[in-house]
């Protein structure tokens, strides 16, 4: 309980006739079972709550949201159910009330106290609704089943999954829920067999049949059940990326390709297989305008297809649209295309994030292989007839700064410069610095001004010399204001004479 928290005593809610008989049914079987008896002096009081089950029981809950979370994780669903693959018979076993099983300490009964039409009880043994609940069976499952966990079954709060043996303990099972010597069975929601990792297909069904849906909030919980088994998708950030909840509604034809698109994609969803450590992983990748995909696989056998471990894709925020290269890095430790990711990793000036994130690469045994492949990432845009890194995107006239640029960033001449334009080019490069999306050149007084290209060069001047702060100074002082200002440009000191027939 937190040290500054006070008895909260909460007034009694009306129930309708049928909740009211509901509860009055459970209240006597729970007396009856030892789990609850009447208080009458406890200063903490929580109102009741009725929750139905799958299982057509009915839960009464309490809320306290005075007690300190217990930081105990619980486990990964995907690395329980990896665990599970490959093995010819399961044991799956389910607990009953699981969390009604834990005792709750004499001196700390009187704080699960819950009030009723019927009156005011306290419980015994720890109640649903507590902030702790999952932490505390999950803390006391691991307990039990320590030495057995990792090797021969898996525990994920009350559903057992057993692979080879069990032992006996106190734990009391619902034998309606128990599954013994199965091929195959359903655990947290996905069918997992020798085979591999499957989606369960009563909810895939369920998921298919949906209409269009006609408000933002259907959209919502539309994705939100197709995004729970997002890993079996390829491209799903992509796809979803219209039917994503900051887009204005208006359900067009591309927004009903879209929702048809993951429902198709998931009936032909694919049977995921767990990593083999013995052998190399496969990781593909590729970086859009708009959205980051990746595939994770692995090849058993030389001229084999690649069998699926996981798709995993990530929308871009506003501030990684506007990344170049780094796109690449951004898609957590993969190599797509060749040239880029291989040059940020000998990097030597690169920024932080950059510094960070080859960090984290180093930390892997990577080969970057050329490969002509069919990509099983989708072929976003990429062009093909520019494979070297470009930094702008070339017009009629490019800017002054477009083989500075090119140079620092891909150490690449153009291809018509001659050696004393590639020495030049060279010995200049080391008074600029990138900083993606601007170049900036240090200057001889130690100050760094941002480069400007010739089609903004008028207004400035525009600025420096006419405006309010210009005072109409002459082309000498006008010059050195543009140059307070963070400007620059090559020609800067040879263009004053002509400030005036500009303006």
């Amino acid at each position: 309980m937190e040290e500054e928290a006070r008895p909260i005593r909460q007034q009694q809610r009306r129930l309708n006739s049928t909740i009211l008989y509901v509860v009055k049914k459970e209240v006597t079987k729970l007396l009856a079972a030892g789990i609850i008896y009447p208080i009458s002096d406890s200063q903490w009081v929580s109102v009741v709550q009725v929750v139905p089950k799958k299982s057509k029981m009915i839960v009464i809950k309490n809320q306290h949201h005075e007690l300190v979370p217990i930081r105990i994780p619980l486990p990964f669903i995907d690395q329980v159910l990896k665990k599970l693959i490959g093995k010819s018979h399961y044991y799956f076993l389910d607990g009953f009330s699981r969390y009604m099983q834990i005792h709750i300490a004499l001196e700390d009964q009187h704080k699960s106290t819950f009030t009723c039409s019927f009156d005011t009880f306290a419980y015994t043994h720890m109640p649903f609704g507590l902030c702790n609940m999952p932490s505390t069976f999950q803390c006391c499952m691991t307990n039990i089943f320590s030495d057995l966990l990792q090797g021969c079954m898996e525990v994920f709060m009350d559903d057992f999954m057993v692979l080879t043996r069990c032992m006996d303990t106190n734990l009391v099972l619902k034998f309606e829920k128990c599954h013994f010597i199965v091929t195959e069975g359903i655990v947290l929601e996905h069918l997992v067999s020798s085979r591999g990792i499957e989606v369960n297909k009563s909810k895939i069904d369920i998921i298919t049949s949906l209409p269009n849906p006609a408000s933002v909030r259907e959209v919502c919980s539309f994705l939100g059940h197709v995004g729970f088994y997002r890993r079996f998708i390829k491209f799903f950030s992509k796809i979803a990326l219209l039917l994503s909840k900051d887009v204005d509604f208006n359900f067009d034809q591309s927004y009903v390709e879209a929702f048809q698109e993951l429902k198709t994609r998931l009936t032909s969803a694919p049977i995921l297989q767990a990593p083999n450590w013995e052998y190399p992983f496969e990781l593909m990748c590729d970086a859009s305008n708009s959205a980051l995909e990746a595939f994770l696989g692995q090849r058993i056998r030389v001229g084999k297809q690649s069998h699926e471990i996981a798709y995993a894709s990530q929308t871009m925020d506003s501030a990684q649209l506007n990344y170049t290269s780094t796109k690449e890095l951004l898609a957590i430790v993969f190599a797509l295309d060749k040239f880029p990711l291989r040059f940020l990793l000998k990097k030597p000036d690169a920024k932080s994030r950059l510094i960070q994130w080859m960090l984290l690469l180093q930390e892997f045994d990577i080969e970057i292989k050329e490969s002509q492949i069919e990509r099983e990432s989708d072929p976003m845009p990429i062009r093909d007839e520019f494979p070297d890194e470009q930094l702008l995107q070339l017009n009629k006239i490019a800017p002054w700064f477009a083989n500075i640029c090119n140079f620092i960033v891909a150490s690449k001449f153009p291809p018509e410069a001659s050696r004393l334009c590639k020495e030049k080019l060279q010995s200049d490069a080391k008074y600029y610095i990138w900083d993606d999306p601007y170049l900036w050149r240090l200057y001889n007084d130690q100050v760094i001004r941002s480069c400007i290209s010739d089609s903004k060069i008028k207004s400035i001047l525009h600025f420096c010399h006419s405006a309010s702060g210009g005072s109409h100074y002459g082309s000498t002082r006008t010059t050195w204001k543009v140059l307070d200002c963070g400007f620059y440009w090559p020609t800067i000191f040879k263009r004053h004479p002509s400030i005036r027939l500009r303006l």
